[in-house]
């Protein structure tokens, strides 16, 4: 009789941070192990730890690995589709809780859910974004949309098409969201100038515009909040 093949060492580990989880839940891990953990879920034949510290290690932070481009995950390691995919699934379940608590049909909550919304949709791009949040006469959010995708530091908003979009929606108040992929949220010339031009715009078909936000990575800059609207 052949003797019984031990079990590797990472099984039992694997246990235990499911344990760990289970009873204390985020507080109970630091943040690799909560990568680690992640990562049994995709790869289950070996020891996930030198790699969940290596990416961390690699990108600089948990929020980091999961807003990397899966063609710059797939090189680290070699890391296979299975273990990307999974990555990215669970920005886009964040992603989507965090829209569906910040822009349900109803009045937003209150400005930190929705900028903890565009924080994580927006704050880690690279690349430049700029979406409008459509508001009903009852200030309840009915649409999103994504205006513009431009290069770093350089997008083109054109304020016809959010009008447009705004007649669609039958919209009566916007709110205009864009990160600056730098990480300094202060808005530019261009950022007033542009917000003045939809503000003006708004006002002949009675559309008003609530705000501007500008997102960061760990910041945001609200217009309204300083009296720039």
């Amino acid at each position: 009789m052949k003797p019984r093949a031990e079990k590797p060492h990472y099984h039992g580990h694997r246990q235990r941070l499911r344990s760990r989880f289970l009873q204390g839940g985020l507080g109970a891990l630091q943040d690799y192990e909560l990568l680690e953990l992640l990562l049994t879920f995709a790869i289950p034949y070996s020891d996930v730890k030198p790699l969940a510290k290596g990416l961390i290690e690699r990108f600089g932070s948990f929020s980091r690995v999961l807003d990397a481009p899966p063609d710059s995950l797939m090189e680290f390691m070699k890391l296979k589709e299975y273990s990307v995919c999974l990555i990215h699934l669970v920005k886009a379940c964040i992603e989507l809780y965090l829209k569906e608590e910040a822009l349900k049909r109803q009045k937003i909550p209150s400005l930190e859910s929705l900028i903890n919304y565009c924080r994580t949709s927006m704050g880690g791009l690279k690349d430049e974004q700029f979406r409008v949040i459509f508001l009903n006469s009852q200030n309840e959010i009915i649409a999103e949309e994504i205006i513009q995708e431009g290069t770093v530091n350089q997008t083109v908003v054109y304020p016809r098409k959010i009008l447009e979009l705004a007649l669609k929606h039958k919209a009566t108040g916007l709110i205009l969201v864009h990160n600056h992929p730098s990480g300094n949220p202060a808005p530019s010339a261009a950022d007033r100038e542009l917000t003045q031009t939809i503000v003006k715009a708004g006002h002949a078909l009675n559309l008003t515009v609530h705000d501007h936000l500008i997102i960061s990575r760990h910041d945001y800059f609200s217009l309204a909040e300083q009296n720039m609207l």
